[in-house]
């Protein structure tokens, strides 16, 4: 089976190498950027502005290997790769969630990012709190 995906924009950023990025999103406060999405998807931003956050698949399209067992970052003991979000994966999608500032056109401005520039995005979503939580979320290893 062959799955294929065609990017619907581009991400642009201040980070053009991948030493620097921040782990995360919410460790990447005052970082802005923009989203161009590519015209013959821009009708479909029509409404994304009532939202405060949206979600972005992209592809790292930087990634060249993966490893089935990891150290993350800040961390000494060996997990699961897909215990982790690190974006070293078999299939290296990118998921940010980041705050959306405006919109204009095909230009999303947006904040809190945590990706390469130039990095092709393949979705974007709308963040929706109340339906992503879950009085008993856990967070496994990382609330050891």
């Amino acid at each position: 089976m062959k799955i294929e995906y065609k990017p619907i924009g581009i991400v642009r950023t201040p980070f053009k190498e991948l030493k620097g990025i921040p782990k995360q999103p919410s460790k990447s406060n005052g970082v802005n950027g923009i989203i161009e999405v590519y015209p013959q998807f821009q009708e479909g931003l029509k409404d994304l502005d009532g939202f405060s956050n949206i979600i972005l698949l992209c592809h790292f399209h930087k990634i060249t290997e993966f490893k089935l067992s990891i150290v993350p970052s800040e961390e000494t003991e060996v997990r699961g790769l897909f215990a982790t979000r690190s974006p070293r994966r078999p299939n290296p999608i990118g998921f940010s969630v980041v705050q959306l500032n405006d919109i204009q056109e095909n230009k999303i401005l947006v904040s809190e990012l945590d990706i390469l520039d130039g990095t092709p995005v393949l979705d974007i979503k709308p963040y929706f709190r109340e339906f992503d939580s879950n009085k008993e979320i856990k967070t496994g290893w990382i609330s050891k």
